[in-house]
């Protein structure tokens, strides 16, 4: 028999190997299959990832609607209505009326004007002081942190109680600011701080003293973030610890620096507690702000108020306002643009 006769004869059936390689197509399918499986493992993970993230969330959601949502929704709403609250007559469609009448309201564009002076004298003073006092309580010591802590203690004091005690510090009869003046000499007659000369003057002094170490806090946060090395090498180039404070520690704070700013413009937009307290936003409306004005047409400011709750023309007055503030806002952010810089 010859030898090609025999590799044509097939091997027989019991002595062939009990393993094969698959066929291509056979490999690229269980490969496919297991991706596929795969592929629906991770999708159930992710998804029930999501479901997760999303009920945390969901409470906070919740809040978010009903407290900040709806009461925007519903003040947009009631611009355009007469409207005196619960218990009243129902509302009744004014249209354009209740913005016409901002526009024409004195008492108004003065409270913005009040607005105006209060934040601006708060920022101009507030801000240098708190720096300043960053840069003397910047090391840590024990000495400092404690000087930290009294300073920051305002801060976490309730408003209403820090206007109360400026109250009775600032009384013109017996209140104890005038007592010091007149005992050290310095003035002979009681001066009326919370009158129409110093009320806002007296407001001023309030919101530093209740701010300052908040932003002095955040001062040290951007200062412990300048880099060493460069204050390092600006001394050894020769610069003297103005220089070196105004060219490279300044600058270097330029972001930090950006949202110190905007978060004290904005509270001197807010502030209402202070005035509320010491002043009800008189005499005469000298130190009325445009917060105060909104909530007094809804809700009263004390039980001696003349002011009658109107929904309609508060909602169109808190309108006006956020827009005045949203504007400032913006002029704002686009002066600033060049504190983002670090140099």
């Amino acid at each position: 028999m010859s030898s090609t006769s025999l590799n044509k004869r097939k091997t027989p059936r019991g002595l062939r190997p009990a393993w094969r390689f698959p066929r291509k197509g056979r490999t690229v399918m269980a490969v496919k299959k297991v991706q596929t499986t795969l592929e629906e493992g991770h999708r159930r993970r992710m998804r029930r990832r999501d479901i997760e993230s999303y009920a945390f969330l969901l409470p906070n959601l919740l809040l978010f609607i009903l407290c900040s949502i709806y009461p925007v929704l519903w003040t947009l709403k009631y611009v355009f209505y007469q409207y005196g609250g619960i218990g009243t007559a129902a509302p009744k469609w004014v249209g354009l009326e209740n913005l016409a009448r901002v526009f024409r309201d004195e008492v108004y564009w003065k409270s913005v004007a009040n607005t105006f002076v209060y934040g601006f004298g708060k920022v101009l003073i507030i801000i240098p002081l708190a720096f300043f006092l960053a840069l003397l309580l910047n090391k840590q010591t024990k000495f400092n942190g404690v000087a930290q802590s009294v300073i920051f203690l305002p801060t976490i004091m309730s408003s209403a109680v820090m206007g109360l005690v400026f109250y009775l510090l600032f009384n013109a009869y017996n209140g104890e600011i005038n007592q010091y003046l007149m005992g050290l000499g310095i003035i002979k007659t009681p001066i009326n701080w919370l009158g129409k000369d110093h009320a806002m003057q007296t407001l001023i002094i309030t919101a530093i003293w209740g701010g300052v170490g908040n932003y002095m806090v955040y001062f040290i946060a951007g200062l412990q973030q300048v880099a060493k090395d460069v204050q390092e090498s600006a001394k050894i180039d020769g610069a003297g610890p103005i220089k070196t404070l105004w060219f490279v520690t300044i600058p270097m704070m330029g972001p930090i620096l950006k949202i110190i700013l905007m978060l004290a413009i904005t509270s001197a937009f807010n502030d209402i507690t202070n005035v509320m307290v010491l002043t009800e936003g008189g005499p005469n409306n000298a130190t009325m702000v445009i917060s105060l004005y909104a909530y007094q047409y809804f809700f009263p400011v004390s039980a001696s108020s003349s002011v009658i709750p109107q929904y309609g023309y508060g909602a169109a007055v808190s309108v006006v306002s956020a827009a005045i503030a949203g504007v400032i806002t913006v002029i704002y952010l686009r002066l600033s643009r060049k504190l983002d810089e670090i140099y």
